[in-house]
């Protein structure tokens, strides 16, 4: 399982939010390129950007900051938020993005994600946020009527990379993450990477332990207010 430092840009800065409310903000930095290097001089093997703008108004807004985080590092990035089109999938992997996250679109139209997965196989992520186990969409704003565990057994077959399954009501609250919420995604026919409210290094051991389906962690206000060191969570879990 490998500890992946989350980057949520909104209005061109670093910032983390309190359960994905946009008015609930700390900014950590006003340069992501430099961020996003910071993070690779630790070691990190991967990072996961996040357009939070783009999340909420349904397109890319911080399109201009993500292409240069993915020229200041050499490590992996994945990228999510606001991408509702194969044009827009195409535009972040030729600028250099490692994989792609895919949430609201394939709740509306799983269609896209299936074509998303044809045309780049092993390189597509299903970003499935949940809020009391239901699924929550466009930016966090709206919560479906539908159980998330029930949601993922409809990938089996996509050639995906991943799942990342977010708890929004743990995500930045330093309060750990939601075990049993991830045990009920144990039915996910495809590997999980777990986010929201990870916060110490025995948090991650406990999400390792669920089993092989657990292949990351993300990790975010941990980080950055100085929680969690990454070389050591990193070793922690390796």
């Amino acid at each position: 399982m490998i500890v992946i430092p989350a980057i949520d840009l909104k209005d061109g800065r670093c910032v983390r939010l309190r359960q994905g409310q946009m008015g609930d903000e700390t900014v950590y930095s006003n340069d992501p390129p430099g961020l996003a290097r910071q993070w690779e001089s630790q070691g990190a093997q991967l990072l996961h950007v996040v357009d939070l703008n783009g999340a909420v108004d349904g397109e890319p807004r911080n399109q201009r900051s993500i292409e240069a985080i993915l020229k200041a590092v050499r490590i992996p990035v994945q990228v999510g938020g606001g991408i509702r089109d194969l044009p827009t999938i195409e535009n972040y992997f030729s600028a250099g993005a490692a994989r792609v996250v895919l949430g609201t679109a394939m709740f509306e139209n799983l269609k896209l994600l299936e074509d998303a997965c044809t045309r780049f196989p092993g390189r597509m992520i299903a970003g499935v946020d949940a809020k009391n186990g239901k699924l929550a969409i466009r930016g966090w704003t709206e919560i479906m009527d539908q159980e998330a565990s029930e949601f993922v057994t409809r990938f089996k077959g996509l050639p995906l990379h991943a799942v990342i399954y977010t708890d929004i009501s743990h995500d930045g609250m330093l309060t750990g993450p939601n075990l049993e919420g991830l045990r009920r995604m144990a039915g996910c026919p495809v590997p999980l990477i777990a986010s929201g409210g990870i916060t110490k290094v025995e948090d991650l051991r406990q999400i390792r332990a669920l089993g092989a389906m657990l292949i990351g962690a993300i990790v975010g206000k941990a980080l950055y207010e100085g929680l969690m060191d990454l070389r050591a969570a990193m070793a922690a879990v390796a």
